[in-house]
């Protein structure tokens, strides 16, 4: 490919991902200044309260993880603080890499200790 033709498909390319970025940037904030208007700024997990100073760590939360699904209605958003955001997304992750059927189940393997198995007839005992 000659030098000419490359430069233009990289210059081609680099608009194509600057539209892009461009337009993801414009859609978060058109759902990011819906959501801020229509739900109090309190995070949903640990109710960690926002004023205008600290704002910017809250976010929002798609709570099927399809950014495109964006509701006027506002049901698919959460405000979420970073950090909650953050172990959300995590927890997502792990659940994933569990396999199929264990979206936010525990994994079969867990505890298996019952600390209150045989708690009746030990209370007999004592009668």
């Amino acid at each position: 490919m000659s030098p000419e033709k490359k430069s233009s498909t990289n210059s081609k390319l680099d608009k194509i991902v600057a539209e892009s970025r461009k337009n993801r940037e414009s859609r978060e904030q058109g759902y990011r200044e819906r959501s801020l208007r229509m739900y109090p700024w309190i995070c949903g997990r640990c109710s960690r309260e926002f004023t205008r100073e600290n704002v910017a760590q809250l976010t929002v939360h798609h709570r099927d993880h399809n950014h495109d699904n964006n509701p006027l209605d506002g049901s698919n958003w959460e405000l979420l603080c970073v950090y909650c955001h953050d172990n959300e997304h995590q927890r997502q992750l792990e659940a994933h890499a569990q396999g199929p059927g264990t979206a936010g189940e525990a994994k079969a393997s867990g505890s298996t200790h019952n600390p209150f198995a045989d708690l009746k007839s030990m209370l007999k005992k004592d009668t």
